[in-house]
């Protein structure tokens, strides 16, 4: 399961998240959600990981100020 949510968040980052990118919309954290998620991911394993990424996500909003938020 591991593997898989890995390699569809690798297509994920080439494909969708580089042509967000050309169109100038770029996540406000840095590393980005996705790749926090996959750290989260293999980190912590596929549950806790996951979970980690969708609060990740739900952080990522136009009210948020965004910037560096390393996983730990």
């Amino acid at each position: 399961m591991k593997k898989i949510l890995i390699f569809f968040i690798n297509g994920y980052q080439k494909y969708v998240s580089t042509y967000l990118q050309a169109k100038n919309i770029h996540c406000k954290f840095y590393p980005s959600c996705s790749e926090y998620t996959k750290q989260a991911i293999n980190k912590y394993g596929v549950v806790k990981g996951v979970i980690l990424g969708i609060h990740r996500i739900f952080r990522c909003n136009p009210f948020s100020k965004g910037g560096y938020d390393p996983l730990k």
